[in-house]
Order: C-alpha cells, then structure tokens, then sequence
C-alpha cells in the first residue's frame, strides 16, 4: 500500500474512533433528555391523577370525566394503581396487583421512585389525602422518545459513514499534495546514474522533514561521487606513480648487469635505486592513506575529538621525530566552555591531514622550524600551520589540492602530490576548509578551520 493511502486510511480511522466517541456521547446525553423528560412526565401524570381521584368527591363526575379525556390520554402501554397503606389496589376497576410489595413498599420509603422494567418506564410518588395514604404508580413506553433516538441513530449513521467517505479523500488529497515533494524527490532520485553522481535533488527550503531528507541523500551523494573520484584517480594516476620508479630501477639494475662495473659505479647504482626506492614507498604510503581515505569516507565514525589534546599529541609525535624545539605549539585562545574545544570527527583521518601538512612543511623547508597556532572561540576552530620553506606560487595554491598534482617549484624535492590532496578530502569530510597563504620564498601557511 502506498503511503499516501496508508496515511489516508490512518487519518480516516483515527478521525473514525473520535467522531464515533463524540457521537455516542450525544447520544447518551440526548437519550438521557429524552429519558428524563418523560419520567418526568410520568410523575406529572401520577401527581395530576392523585388530584383527578383522590379529589374526585369535590366534582362532579362529569367534570372529572372531561378532565380525564382532556389531561390523562391513554399512554402506549400505560398501567396506572393506586395503592392504599395495605398495599391493596383502589379506584381503578382493575385487581391485578400489578407491582409488588417490595416496589410499593421503597415508594412509600422514598416519597418519589423512577426506574426502568423492561422497555418500560416506570414513575411512584407516595400521596396523603384526607381519604388516606396512597401511592400512585404509572408505567408507559415512550414510543416518541424511542422513535427519536432511532432516528438519531439513522442520521448519525449516514453522517458518520458519509463523513468517513469524505474525510478519506480529503485525506488522501491532503497525503497526496503533502508527499509530492517526496514523489518530486523520487523521480530526481531515479536519474541518478554512476556516470552523473555530480547531480543534485533539490533541497526545497530546507526546514522540514522531506528537506533533511534531500540533504541527507545529497550529502551520500557527495561521499559516493568523492568515493569514484578517488577510485578513478587511483586507478588513472597509481599505475603511472607506481611504473615510473619501478621502471627506472629495472632499467639501472639491467644496465648494471649489462658488464663488471666498478665499486663507484656500483655505489652511484645503489643511491640511485635507493633513490627510487624511496620514491616508490612514499608513493604506496600516499595511496594506502588514499585507499584509507576512500574507505572511511563514506562510513567514518564520527565522535567527539578534542582539538587541543591532538595538538599536543602532534606536537609530542614531531618533536621525536625531529627534535626538541623543531615544533612549536602557540595557543592564542580557547573558550570557557570545555564543550566547545571538541568537533565530531575520526581521530585516526584527522591526525593523518595534520601530519600531512607538517610533513610537507618539514620537507620544503630542509627541516627548519615549524610553527602550529590554534585560535578556539565560540564560533570556530583555527589551526594555522606555518613554515619557512620555499613558498607554493600563488597561481597553483589551489591546484595542490588535486590529486597527483606537483606545484612547478618542487621538483628537486621527493614527493607524490598526493598527501594535501588527501588532506582536503579529510578536512572537507569533517565540514571544515583548508586554506593557503603562499609567500614564496618566505614560506607557507597553511590554515584549516572548522565552524560550529
């Protein structure tokens, strides 16, 4: 079932029980009006007849005659006894006793009884008079009453069912235009092929639930289509990285074999296959961080990462690797709310972009001093790494940031071109922004900054 019907159904049960609850509770009131209007009527008619007989010795018995046609009409199904302090029937010409002592008896006790015997209903007062003590019983159907709350049932039968009817296809109307949206979103979804993950679906105004939704599939769209990226950029460009070295080292080593060379010769071939060797490592450590990189990208397990605390454990991990006082940590600020040192991120892909970025400082500047300054308030995370190496030109700042990619002036340094490359994919996957100031040759600073 679709679920704008499901909704539709669900709306029209719902509406169903209230409406089903409210109309028995007017027909529970009105059936108690009509009910207590005419026991109400009953102890009229008994106190009426107690005056018409009790008082009968004061007319004549033509008045009394009249007044019995005039205001006592036969009822459906009407019995009416007078009773004296006997329990024993009077005036009518009619000895069945009719109600038994037990009835008399509470109506004598209580002055004034209503109750219920089968479809009839039932009315005794308790009468003293100068002939004695009497109580008057009456009892009568109510045919009108009956046939009003049967036409109330009917009415509110046809209401109900027509009211059901309409509010299911108002319903589904409703369901219809409030998923158009979602069905807007689906036919978007369905052109979404392999060949076009750039595509986007529409967001719409981005406060309701649909919207989320948009963004959401938007953002696996995003991870999917960098996830492509990365595996089309391993395998166009691996191969290439990967042959070049590895051919320059067959190619020396079977020049070397060619004939007897001498120990120079020999140890020229050695630095050079070292030299490739080398190359070739930190080619598959860039593509195994690459390959780390396409793997949580899409399914990253976020937590709580304390920016400060990492710094410092960066700051402890260069200053063994390259001594004491090689890597300075500033702190120009942090908030007063501890909460906010923290974003969601991976510690592990995190840590990977930072020793990216230290490393390329450390590598382009011949090992000189490195400078890390972290900024914290309230509305964002700097972290400004700064060298003092050859500077990136200015025209190719951004161009770093593409895979394989070397700027013009690095050629005489080792290198992949992929270590920032992966760095702005980490940085970007944690909603932050990688940015660099280049002042060649005075060095490079290299900003990345997370807003709340």
């Amino acid at each position: 079932m679709k679920i704008k019907n499901r909704l539709s159904l669900y709306f029209a049960l719902i509406t169903a029980v209230i409406l089903f609850v409210a109309l028995f509770i007017i027909y529970f009131a009105f059936n108690s009006i009509v009910r207590t209007d005419f026991d109400n009527r009953l102890l009229d008619r008994a106190k009426v007849a107690a005056q018409l007989y009790l008082k009968a010795d004061e007319i004549s018995s033509d008045s009394l005659s009249n007044v019995r046609k005039r205001y006592l009409r036969q009822l459906t199904g009407e019995v009416m006894r007078f009773y004296d302090n006997r329990n024993a029937p009077k005036f009518i010409n009619d000895n069945n006793q009719h109600w038994n002592d037990k009835i008399i008896n509470l109506v004598r006790k209580r002055h004034e009884l209503i109750f219920t015997e089968g479809d009839h209903q039932s009315a005794g007062i308790y009468y003293k008079d100068n002939q004695g003590d009497f109580v008057i019983l009456v009892s009568a159907i109510d045919i009108q009453g009956n046939k009003r709350l049967d036409d109330l049932i009917e009415i509110m039968a046809v209401f109900m069912i027509t009211s059901l009817a309409l509010l299911f296809f108002v319903g589904r109307w409703f369901a219809q235009k409030s998923l158009k949206p979602l069905d807007d979103m689906v036919q978007q979804m369905q052109q979404v092929r392999a060949s076009n993950l750039s595509m986007r679906i529409n967001e719409g105004n981005g406060k309701d639930e649909i919207s989320r939704l948009a963004q959401n599939f938007n953002r696996l769209l995003m991870h999917l289509e960098n996830a492509f990226e990365l595996q089309q950029s391993f395998v166009t460009n691996a191969s290439h990285e990967l042959r070049t070295p590895v051919t320059s080292i067959i190619g020396e080593v079977e020049v070397a074999l060619h004939k007897d060379r001498s120990v120079q010769e020999y140890d020229l071939l050695l630095r050079s296959v070292l030299a490739d060797a080398e190359r070739l490592k930190e080619t598959i450590t860039g593509l195994l961080e690459l390959a780390q990189v396409d793997m949580n990208y899409t399914q990253a397990i976020l937590s709580p990462v304390a920016i400060d605390e990492l710094i410092w454990e960066v700051n402890d991990y260069w200053t063994k690797r390259i001594g004491k006082g090689m890597f300075t940590v500033n702190i120009l600020g942090l908030p007063e709310d501890p909460e906010k040192l923290s974003i969601p991120a991976n510690k592990a892909l995190l840590t990977i972009a930072l020793n990216n970025i230290i490393g390329n400082a450390y590598k382009f500047s011949n090992n000189k001093p490195v400078q890390c300054d972290l900024y914290i308030d309230n509305a964002k995370i700097t972290i400004t790494i700064t060298d003092q190496g050859i500077g990136i030109p200015t025209a190719e700042a951004q161009k770093v940031f593409e895979s394989f990619y070397r700027a013009g002036n690095v050629a005489s340094h080792h290198g992949n071109g992929i270590g920032l490359y992966v760095t702005h994919k980490i940085i970007s996957l944690f909603n932050g922004s990688i940015t660099i100031d280049a002042a060649q040759p005075q060095g490079t600073a290299v900003k990345v900054e997370f807003k709340r």
